[in-house]
């Protein structure tokens, strides 16, 4: 069996930067199981599996794997994904037409808007499959001790540690400035035997900023789904704008951000992250991003 894949760059414009992304384009046939050994392989953040469509009017059947459990959405394989199959124009024989495509995934729908510059395809943006829901508290000790800061770098004047999710769920936590982000270092210990407890097991930290066009820095730890740290993680930050356009105290809201993620570790990633709020209610979140191709080739299953 031969299978075909491209690797992609997501949330940079540049090569070797960004959050890599393996996309195997033909995985009809594969088992899940087969699925997460070849994930294993890449040993990437993520790899996407590309299936036919359950329904014919959507595009594909999108399964997203860490190199140990399978997602059930995720930012960046949706916007790399997105971006590799309008570049190469069809999927399984249909062509790929128009600025949009619809992905099926276990989360539910996720309509994508293919971003363009003229007629090159640059990148992609993502709105997320389901509403903000925002979860419990998490003790600011736990993720002090997770990510080797003090209780007093946790900023609680806008809100506590809590749980949030757009399909994803991720433990958000503010800290005190970009020095108190740059110092972090998840503890592998504590995140395998007290975050392991949690509804969630990936944290995500960050910081508001007003330099260089950015508005928030941000780093986010998952060791329980192989990912120390991740270059850019789209999920996380849609739920993380879903819930700053939730603690707002209008009624009716467009927010828009700019976040870097990854520059600590050398792969420095860009996203555009928007929520819409209407009578009070997060009613949509988005991601998007630049991408730039870099690898292809095969994968021969015996």
């Amino acid at each position: 069996m031969k299978l075909h894949f491209v690797t992609v760059d997501v949330f940079t414009g540049t090569q070797f930067a960004g959050n890599p992304l393996g996309v195997v384009l033909n995985a009809e046939g594969l088992s899940g199981g087969q699925m997460q050994a070849i994930a294993a392989e890449f040993n990437l953040a993520e790899t996407t599996f590309v299936l036919p469509p359950k329904d014919p009017a959507h595009t594909a059947e999108v399964r997203i794997f860490t190199p140990r459990y399978e997602m059930p959405f995720a930012g960046h394989p949706n916007v790399g994904t997105a971006f590799a199959l309008a570049r190469a124009g069809k999927s399984y024989g249909r062509m790929i037409e128009g600025n949009s495509v619809t992905f099926e995934e276990k989360a539910g729908l996720v309509p994508i808007a293919i971003l363009k510059e003229g007629p090159i395809v640059v990148g992609a943006r993502l709105a997320s499959p389901q509403r903000l829901s925002v979860g419990e508290e998490i003790s600011a000790e736990l993720i002090a001790s997770a990510c080797s800061l003090s209780v007093s770098d946790i900023e609680t004047k806008n809100h506590r540690p809590c749980i949030a999710s757009c399909g994803a769920p991720f433990i958000l936590a503010e800290l005190k400035g970009r020095a108190k982000l740059a110092e972090a270092a998840a503890r592998s210990d504590i995140f395998m035997r007290e975050v392991a407890k949690q509804p969630a097991t990936s944290i995500f930290i960050y910081t508001q900023v007003a330099e260089d066009g950015l508005d928030i820095r941000a780093r986010m730890f998952a060791p329980h789904h192989g990912i120390p740290e991740d270059p850019a993680t789209g999920s996380a930050n849609v739920a993380l704008i879903g819930l700053l356009a939730h603690l707002r105290t209008e009624r009716d809201l467009q927010l828009s951000k700019t976040v870097a993620q990854g520059v600590e570790m050398g792969r420095p990633s860009v996203l555009k992250a928007e929520a819409e709020k209407r009578d009070g209610v997060v009613t949509a979140t988005y991601i998007g991003g630049h991408c730039v191709p870099v690898m292809s080739g095969t994968i021969e299953l015996a």
